[in-house]
């Protein structure tokens, strides 16, 4: 565009002299002054692009930590016709006065309603309401965003209201982005890679080593995250550093309210996306702390806490590979005895292509131990085998059914179970 308008206004006056000798007649007088007009208005455009940041920077500050509407795989490619020109005409001038005006909201909505059934003694059949989980994000400048996530949880006696995430983040450059809040701990994959909606992930439930209100990794955390690329060629290296509360008196929560003791947790992740290979990532997670409880056992009641994870994942959907291990190491500050916690799942998808590509069959295997002279965990022993099928209705609900076998003790039975879940975006 800079080029190009000089070059239309020089080749316009070049033959404007030879117009001049001979008055034109009133159709080429009109038309010369409509060509002027444009040139007057491409010039005030590229002077515009010049002075304000492009569409694309005020985008991606908006949608920070927003997942997408739509899968890309699943999305249809619309006509180029009058009509669709011009909705993308709206769209672009609807962000564009979003990059103007800050604060700009944007609220985005996921739900699940599920039913279960299970041959486990005193179990009991039938339907629940899932989460109900709104994000909310909002630009408050081109480099600064706010991100919140909060979710309506139904109980026997009352429905509860939860602040899973609310983090403020400085995006410097691409290689350092910081921020502060509530966040997702970066620990392996699938917890900072799918929340709280249920829309977001494959199979109707998360690992039983990551899953919500569980114990075995702190699945949130408080304080500050420094983010960012590495600059490594091809090799797409990425980092997240995080310092803040660690686990609190009940160690399935973090210190929301402030640490239980003076120590500051830290986490470090490291993975790799290579640029060959679309859809490949591995990374390693480090994560460290001192846990208080508020009972002394045999052991005491203070430990030094290890986590260490590692992962490899595939996200093309044909195939889809997810794999993750972790071991959770507890040392007592009283008498120095070790424990190691392990835990991996493996799960492997494939988006079929007949049916316009909505069904989605998968598989996953995953595995927990819990030694039996471990003082910090309760037995979380499992060994679990879920089968399923996705259905996407549309792009944005889908509908899952899954056969899980699950065993927990060795003296206990194996459960059979069959779940359902119905779930959405909006």
């Amino acid at each position: 565009m800079r080029k190009r308008v000089p070059v239309l206004a020089i080749m316009f006056f070049a033959v404007s002299p030879a117009w001049a000798q001979s008055p034109p007649p009133p159709d080429q007088a009109e038309q010369i002054r409509i060509l002027l007009e444009r040139v007057q208005q491409l010039e005030k455009r590229v002077a515009e692009l010049e002075t304000k940041p492009t569409a694309a920077a005020g985008a991606a500050a908006t949608a920070a930590n927003v997942p997408a509407a739509a899968k890309p795989e699943m999305a249809e490619a619309a006509p180029p016709g009058p009509g669709h020109q011009h909705e993308m005409a709206e769209r672009q001038a609807a962000t564009e006065q979003m990059e103007v005006h800050y604060p700009s909201l944007q609220i985005r909505g996921f739900g699940d309603v599920d039913f279960s059934v299970t041959d486990e003694k005193g179990s009991t059949s039938g339907f629940n309401l899932g989460q109900l989980d709104l994000h909310l994000a909002s630009a408050l400048s081109r480099k600064v965003t706010y991100f919140g996530e909060l979710t309506f949880n139904a109980h026997p006696t009352n429905y509860t209201v939860e602040v899973e995430r609310s983090i403020i983040r400085y995006d410097y450059n691409d290689f350092f982005k910081l921020s502060f809040g509530r966040y997702h701990t970066p620990i392996g994959y699938w917890n900072t890679a799918f929340h709280h909606g249920a829309w977001l992930q494959t199979t109707i439930s998360r690992p039983d080593f990551v899953k919500f209100g569980g114990t075995f990794i702190p699945v949130h955390f408080l304080g500050l995250w420094a983010e960012g690329n590495i600059p490594s060629g091809g090799a797409g290296l990425a980092y997240n550093f995080g310092v803040g509360n660690g686990r609190d008196s009940m160690i399935s929560r973090p210190g929301d309210f402030g640490d239980i003791n003076n120590n500051r947790a830290w986490v470090a992740n490291l993975y790799s996306r290579p640029a060959r290979l679309y859809g490949l990532q591995m990374g390693v997670s480090v994560y460290r702390d001192k846990i208080t409880l508020p009972v002394v056992t045999p052991a005491g009641n203070e430990f030094r806490e290890w986590i260490s994870a590692a992962h490899i994942v595939w996200t093309k959907e044909t195939p889809e590979f997810l794999a993750e291990f972790a071991n959770v190491n507890h040392k007592s500050i009283l008498t120095n005895a070790i424990t190691n916690n392990q835990a991996y799942y493996v799960q492997i998808a494939y988006r079929l292509p007949w049916f316009e590509k909505t069904l989605k069959p998968y598989y996953r295997f995953e595995h927990t131990h819990t030694p039996l002279s471990e003082h910090v965990f309760a037995n979380l022993d499992l060994v679990e085998s879920i089968a399923g099928l996705r259905y996407d209705i549309t792009n944005y609900a889908s509908f899952k059914g899954e056969y899980r076998n699950t065993k927990r003790l060795p003296t206990e039975p194996r459960v059979n179970g069959a779940f359902f879940q119905t779930d959405f975006t909006f």
